[in-house]
């Protein structure tokens, strides 16, 4: 079919943004954890290698050898440890599954804009409206971290929009269009993913039961072959675990149904006379696929979801993570002991502050009691004494107090003061005394 030139509506081009963004770093974030646990998974069997390899290593062999055999040993956990870890850390949340479920929904209601709601006036506010709201949901689904690249590239996002007998994007649908590029193109898809997805589950199948069985023909052998049945195991297990994640058989189940109900609803369709092809069959073929693919996805993320919750990392990283709880409380109890030594020594040195001064002041006040107490210091004070004495004294006779201070004592001798003295008396004797200049400040 010969595609027709389409105008590039805003709005459009705004969803398919959107969709290629989260599209874009759905594949980036599930396909980095994927690789996470590929490397954990590797690290812990060559573990289990090493640690054969290291027991059976003979004693004449170079010493190099077995140096080499050991150091591998020691890195092999902790790389599968470190690697755990760091998964644990950025990759648990399976937040790739939220951006994921966010550009299903985008896909979807691009496509009941170009259809059922083709004609509408108010279907660009109402394609915005849910725009916001998609990307709010994939905001808190996020615990509030939405950090994602933003969509350079090209709209809509390749590669299942850009082959010739892709959908063009932006123009409005007709039923054998959207049967052609939605409904057929995701039949063949789940078709395709079905057939992938079974033999994947084959092949681990086929893995687990090889190695459970070689595990259970060495232990039977005995002797010399005890020791690799340690390393089937680990084999057989790193498989089981691989298989959990992949969760199979959920995924196997539910693009079957998909493909089942997909397949109806396509029969429905063909077998329609161009006549009966009404826009009512029309709107019911988009609506019912939309469902079961909406329905697909959600159900996809679920399982998804719960096989991350079954496969938690903890105990992988958990050597990792000990060694970093060790560092933390090595360097909680060197700042301590710091802090400790800090204390102790300030403390002896006060007290030897302490009582070196304490020495010091008893000696000054020995030595003070012992000179005051000298006849040479007991002199100097008595003629001190003498001196101010006769200051006094000396002041008094040049002032001319000391001979009115008399006179007054005489004439009032027989005067008794107290409350009852007439203040006539009383006044005259305070006539009587000499006056003094007083400083003024």
């Amino acid at each position: 079919m010969e595609k027709q030139p389409q105008q590039v509506t805003p709005i459009l081009d705004i969803a398919w943004r959107k969709f290629g963004q989260f599209d874009v770093v759905s594949g980036k974030r599930s396909g980095e954890y994927l690789k996470l646990r590929k490397w954990i998974a590797l690290f812990g069997v060559l573990a289990t290698l090493f640690a054969i390899l290291t027991a059976l290593y003979p004693q004449n062999f170079p010493a190099l050898g077995g140096i080499a055999l050991k150091g591998f040993l020691i890195a092999s956990p902790l790389l599968a440890s470190f690697f755990a870890a760091y998964a644990n850390k950025f990759y648990a949340s399976g937040d790739w599954l939220i951006t994921r479920a966010g550009a299903e929904e985008v896909l979807k209601e691009i496509y009941v804009y170009r259809t059922i709601l083709q004609g509408t006036e108010t279907r660009r506010t109402w394609l915005e409206t849910r725009l916001q709201e998609i990307q709010r949901s994939v905001y808190r689904g996020m615990n509030g971290e939405l950090v994602m690249d933003s969509y350079e590239g090209v709209t809509p996002p390749p590669p299942r929009f850009q082959n010739p007998d892709s959908d063009p994007g932006f123009s409005d649908l007709t039923g054998d269009e959207y049967f052609q590029y939605r409904l057929e193109d995701q039949l063949n898809w789940h078709v395709r993913k079905l057939t992938q997805k079974q033999k994947q589950r084959v092949q681990l199948q086929l893995w687990i039961l090889t190695f459970g069985a070689m595990g259970a023909l060495l232990a039977a052998f005995g002797g010399g072959f005890t020791l690799w049945v340690a390393l089937a195991a680990s084999l057989t297990t790193t498989f089981i675990g691989w298989q959990e994640l992949s969760n199979l058989d959920v995924v196997v189940r539910n693009y079957s149904k998909v493909r089942l109900e997909l397949s109806i609803i396509a029969d429905h369709w063909n077998n329609l006379e161009p006549q009966e092809r009404t826009q009512t069959e029309f709107f019911k073929m988009v609506r019912s696929t939309e469902e079961i693919l909406w329905s697909r996805n959600m159900e996809y993320i679920k399982a998804m979801q719960e096989a991350l919750k079954e496969s938690d990392l903890s105990e992988e990283a958990s050597l990792v993570n000990r060694v970093i709880q060790e560092q933390r409380e090595s360097d909680l109890r060197f700042k301590r002991a710091i802090a400790d030594e800090v204390v102790d020594f300030a403390r002896t040195d006060m007290k030897k502050t302490e009582k070196h001064l304490r020495e010091e002041f008893k000696a000054a006040l020995g030595s003070l009691a012992e000179e005051a107490s000298s006849e040479l210091v007991q002199a100097e004070l008595a003629s001190m004494r003498d001196a101010i004495q006769t200051a006094a004294n000396t002041l008094a006779e040049r002032f001319g107090i000391s001979s009115v201070l008399k006179a007054v004592e005489q004439e009032f001798a027989g005067v008794e003061i107290g409350p009852n003295t007439p203040p006539s008396v009383l006044n005259d004797m305070i006539s009587r005394y000499p006056r003094t200049i007083n400083a003024k400040g």
